[in-house]
């Protein structure tokens, strides 16, 4: 399990409701514990994650599209062909607005309402992480 795959697995688990996840493969083991808040693995830990860049006032007052689930991004339905939307797009609630995919399953990800999308914040193909921001935009 990559460095990415571990934070995502661990912020999937901070944020649902489970109060414990164990997790094991050969050669891996992981546990999760809301109780002592501390996360055991049977493998080195990873080194410290910086923290993010303080948001400016533009960026906290931003509206995003976020990955529903950790996967593939891809702006469009296949890769010779154009992305679903671009920036300045005007896209209605509920259409399609890019691809996800995991374990070979691609998911749609609709738009939340009617708006312009200002930017596409993933590049085709990059790994997304669930609650990544996908998509920028304004609502209509």
């Amino acid at each position: 399990m990559t460095n990415p795959e571990l934070f995502a697995l661990m912020d999937r688990f901070e944020q649902s409701g489970l109060r414990a996840l164990k997790l094991s493969t050969p050669g891996f083991s992981l546990e999760l514990d809301r109780g002592t808040g501390v996360p055991a693995a049977s493998v080195p830990a990873p080194s410290a994650v910086p923290a993010p860049p303080a948001p400016t006032a533009e960026k906290e007052e931003a509206k995003t599209i976020d990955a529903p689930l950790v996967g593939t991004f891809y702006a469009g339905p296949s890769p010779d062909q154009p992305p679903f939307v671009t920036a300045g797009a005007r896209v209605s609630k509920g259409q399609t607005v890019c691809l996800i995919e995991a374990m070979k399953m691609m998911s749609e990800v609709p738009a939340p309402c009617d708006c312009v999308i200002e930017e596409a914040l993933k590049k085709d193909g990059q790994l997304a992480a669930f609650g990544d921001p996908l998509f920028r935009y304004t609502p209509c």
